[in-house]
């Protein structure tokens, strides 16, 4: 909760500083959002280790192999990063370069699920 808290301080206080900078400044305005996602991520990492120690004991209990885990892991920072590089496209007013963002992000989980996808088909038709 706390985190939260503090997340959304510095996101409204960047955003409200990046509304009164867009008129005269757009340019340091776009800086000043980044500088606020940045500030918030970096706030983030270390419950990102938590995540990351919680994923490596579940795969320890379960069994679970890093060809099944690692995919899933991956594919959802693909999706965070290509979030957050197409919010930012977005803020600096380029429409397109956010499309591009998100497709070349798909196009990535996609590739990276595709081994994962592939010992599904293969575990499937197996058992046809």
């Amino acid at each position: 909760m706390d985190l939260l808290v503090k997340a959304a301080a510095i996101g409204v206080s960047g955003a409200v500083i990046a509304i009164l900078l867009k008129k005269n400044t757009p340019e340091i305005s776009a800086l000043v959002s980044v500088s606020a996602a940045v500030a918030i991520l970096i706030l983030t990492l270390d419950k990102f280790l938590d995540i990351s120690g919680f994923i490596s004991e579940l795969v320890e209990t379960a069994g679970l192999t890093s060809a099944v885990v690692s995919p899933v892991v991956k594919t959802v920072g693909i999706g965070l990063i290509t979030r957050l590089s197409s919010d930012i496209c977005k803020e600096a007013g380029q429409a397109t370069a956010s499309t591009v963002v998100e497709t070349a992000g798909s196009i990535a989980a996609v590739t990276v699920v595709l081994p994962l996808m592939k010992t599904v088909f293969r575990m499937i038709s197996s058992l046809i």
